[in-house]
Order: C-alpha cells, then structure tokens, then sequence
C-alpha cells in the first residue's frame, strides 16, 4: 500500500483563491476595416493639400513678379488712362533715380531686388523674392493651401486625442504623448499665423490694394480728412471686378496651382474709367 500524505481539512465556509494570469486579447478584428478607410482618406486629402502648398511655394519662388521695360514711358495724353501718379513732393510723374526710368502705375522700387517691381505687394524672405504682378496670385494660393493644411493637421491631431483616449494611451505610451504636444505647439501658432495672414491678403484683393497701397491709403485718408476732402482708393472698382482682376475671370481657376496674371502690369482698371469714356462721348 503507498504511503499518503494527509491534506488538511478546510472549513466549509473557506475560499480558496487561484493566481489568474491576464492574457491581452488581440483588439476585435471587425473594428479594424471600419478605420481604415477614414485614415487613408485623410492622408489622401492631406497629403494632396501638402503638394498644391510646395508646388505653389516653389513656383512663387521661381516667378520674376514683374519687371519695368527700359522704354517704358507714360502716356499723360491718352484719354483711355486717366489715372497718372505722380510724386507727393513737386507732383511730377514717379521717375526711379536708381534704375533711370519712369514708374508705370502701383510699380516700386526693392532696395533688396534693386529693382522696380510691378504692381509691388512686399518683398517676401520666406521665398526669397519679391511679392508683385506676375507672382501675386500664386503666393495667395499658396497661403491658401499652406493654411488649409495647418489647420486640416490640427484638427485631425485634435481629433486623435478625442477618439478613445484610453486606447491610444495604453499604446502609445511617452513617446507618442509628447510627438502629440510638440505637434500642438507648432501647429497652433502656425495656424493663427497664416489664418491671419490669408485674412489680411483676402481683405487686400477685395479692397483691389498692395500692402503698400494700404499704408500709403492711410495717410491719403488723414490728408484728405484735413482738407475736407473723402479720399477714395482709385483702383477699387467692386468687389468681384477686384477678385478677377487678381484671380482671373474663371472662378474654378481661382485656387488652382498656376501663376496667371492679367494684363501687363504696365495699366489697371480704374474707377474712373467709366467717367473718361462718358466723357469722349
């Protein structure tokens, strides 16, 4: 007969508790295709916006905005332009002593390009060129697509943050947390950045004004308001005549990567043109 070790016996009222090992289950397998086709859209889209921002980057960068012919010389004669600028001290027609010859209308002289510019907005050191007629547009829609792309970012990193946040700590852990807060750092203060700065631009084409036309507009209006006089901006002639001189006639094309201009750059539309022609009549 064997020998047997006695057990010791247990009240009946005693519980007896076993180690159970956790085991992490694999997530369920038919949540995963409903995510998939959300994130591959929004990397489409982002991806897409990101390229249209560099394509129309590099093209501002490489456009000449817009040089003035060496024969350039002012009409005062022709009836069909009845606007001629001419210099607040003396009131002679703009001449550039620098490059020796006349300024055609909204033209001005970069002390960085060391050159006259057409219809010059401001010279830009992001893209290492000057801002004017032959490159305007395209630097809006670069604006354009560069804050789209800030802000399309911050709402899909906002978002990621939203959606099931206890998931995504307990798989990312330290590392993916602080990638989220540099992230935000750099997103929120570029976003404010160039919603503003396509706020001031989309104020500028409906007004049918350069920045320097603005600051220059300004002190018209407190000369005008000393002599009892309403100073109003000559090129402004309405609202969607001021965004298809900027943009083009072709709505559709107003976003599109492409750096069309209008015209030479040498004359604009006036608000007195209509009052010239009745006047011939």
């Amino acid at each position: 007969m064997a020998n047997t070790i006695p057990f010791p016996s247990l009240p009946r009222d005693a519980v007896v508790s076993t180690p159970v090992p956790l085991v992490s289950l694999p997530p369920n397998d038919e949540a995963t295709p409903q995510l998939l086709p959300s994130g591959i859209m929004n990397a489409v889209v982002f991806t897409a916006i990101a390229l249209l921002s560099v394509l129309n980057y590099t093209i501002a960068i490489l456009t000449d905005p817009g040089r003035v012919p060496s024969s350039f010389m002012p009409d005062i004669e022709d009836c069909g332009n009845p606007v001629h600028e001419i210099k607040r001290k003396g009131g002679d027609l703009r001449y550039c002593q620098k490059c020796s010859h006349f300024k055609p209308p909204r033209a001005h002289h970069c002390r960085v390009c060391r050159r006259c510019v057409l219809r010059m907005d401001h010279h830009c050191i992001w893209i290492s060129n000057c801002v004017g007629h032959a490159n305007y547009k395209v630097f809006f829609v670069f604006v354009v697509y560069a804050a789209i792309a800030c802000i399309y970012s911050l709402v899909l990193l906002v978002g990621s943050l939203t959606v099931d946040p206890l998931k995504d700590e307990l798989q990312s852990g330290d590392s993916f947390r602080t990638i989220y807060v540099i992230s935000g750092l750099l997103l929120v203060p570029l976003s404010a950045a160039l919603g503003v700065l396509l706020g001031w631009h989309v104020y500028l084409i409906l007004q049918n004004k350069t920045t320097i036309e603005y600051h220059e507009g300004v002190r018209a209006m407190l000369l005008a308001e000393k002599g009892g006089h309403v100073y109003k901006h000559p090129y402004d002639v309405g609202t969607y005549e001021n965004l298809t001189t900027v943009l083009g006639p072709r709505i559709f094309c107003w976003v599109c990567p492409a750096s069309g201009y209008i015209g030479s750059g040498l004359r604009f539309p006036t608000a007195y043109d209509s009052m010239a022609s009745a006047s011939v009549r």
